[in-house]
């Protein structure tokens, strides 16, 4: 048959074993459908006729799959002709160090950071990358599915590394399969009661995760962009945050309110970092995960993210009348009420109403935390 989509969508299992369905318009190409249902894409190549899986289908397209097909059956013809057209046998470890080393070159550090993180954390495959294929990407990736955010960094590591890859000549095609992932709207937004209770327990909680949860109640800034603030980054009450460090790469200059300068100027100061890593001073606080479990133990607050706070803060300001613009240069939004063209020319910084703003929000939580 000459397969299309109806006609796979139409192909029933077998009862027993496999049976494969060979396409007439690509001869060597065919899908093969499974006792339980699956699906898969294969291609015969070579003299001998070997069979390869390419993947499955609905994850791989009718015309993804053929093209995947049409290039193995080339290529492999290619390299029976003249054996030095085959590609390198490179491990998957070898191939990750590479792209890390090539990416610290020509990415920011935080970025290659979270790269490393990922992939030394999630994906420790012992074959050659010329060997992965699309079930070994996906069954990484699926298996991360009750942690919907680190799911979702974790693709798009994998994605750019096998892409790299491929670029390099190390792979004719990535093996990383088209994956959408379902999302919820991230509404979480703490009450009044709530926000003071958390602000209360950090005051009692120990350094250095208590005071970045406060510093991350005063300013709303991102946990990243808080954890790895430096002294030798704040001057004149401002903090000026460098543009290779936040997300935006725009420096961000933010005036602080008298609490925050409060809080900044009783922290220990034996590093340029303002909570750095319990063994060393030049690598920021990382220890998250554990600090807010023994942190929220005896909480009485509904659970919550340590991002949500900062969406709390942006609920309160416009609560106090700030102006979203204001707001939204405080939070250092981008495509926000001034994008475009209009970000282009409007070069203000806001400083004195976000100074303004500032105030009023600190007078606003020192109410809630004081109250009888």
């Amino acid at each position: 048959m000459s397969l299309t989509d109806l006609q796979i969508k139409r192909l029933k299992a077998p009862k027993k074993g496999q049976k494969t369905y060979y396409d007439d318009a690509l001869p060597g190409f065919g899908i093969r459908v499974s006792q339980g249902g699956t699906k898969t894409f294969v291609v015969l190549y070579g003299k001998e006729r070997r069979r390869r899986s390419l993947g499955r289908y609905p994850d791989l397209s009718l015309s993804e799959a053929r093209t995947l097909a049409k290039q193995a059956q080339v290529d492999i013809t290619l390299d029976e002709l003249n054996p030095s057209n085959q590609l390198p046998k490179v491990r998957f470890d070898t191939a990750r160090t590479k792209f890390l080393d090539d990416s610290r070159a020509r990415t920011r550090p935080r970025t290659v950071g979270e790269y490393e993180r990922l992939l030394n954390k999630h994906f420790n495959f012992e074959q050659n990358i010329d060997d992965l294929t699309r079930q070994d990407i996906a069954k990484v990736v699926d298996g991360l599915k009750a942690k919907r955010s680190e799911q979702q960094h974790a693709y798009v590591a994998i994605r750019t590394m096998m892409n790299w890859c491929a670029k390099c000549g190390y792979l004719d095609v990535s093996p990383v399969p088209p994956m959408t992932f379902k999302t919820k709207p991230l509404e979480r937004l703490l009450s009044d009661k709530e926000l003071s209770a958390v602000w209360l327990s950090a005051n009692e909680f120990s350094y250095p995760y208590g005071r970045i949860v406060q510093l991350l109640i005063l300013t709303g800034q991102r946990k990243g962009e808080t954890v790895g603030l430096r002294h030798s980054w704040i001057e004149d009450r401002r903090i000026i945050y460098p543009s290779e460090f936040v997300k935006n790469d725009r420096t961000h200059i933010l005036p602080l309110g008298q609490q925050a300068i409060d809080l900044i100027e009783a922290l220990p100061s034996q590093a340029d970092l303002l909570f750095p890593s319990r063994f060393d001073n030049d690598s920021p606080f990382n220890g998250f995960s554990k600090c807010k479990k023994a942190f929220d133990q005896d909480l009485e607050v509904e659970p919550y993210t340590l991002h949500d706070l900062r969406r709390t803060f942006s609920s309160n300001m416009a609560k106090l009348g700030t102006p979203i613009h204001v707001t939204e240069r405080i939070l250092n939004h981008v495509s926000g009420t001034i994008s475009g063209v209009a970000a282009v020319y409007n070069r203000h910084a806001y400083l004195e109403e976000m100074a303004v703003a500032f105030a009023a929000y600190e007078e606003h939580l020192l109410g809630l935390t004081h109250a009888d």
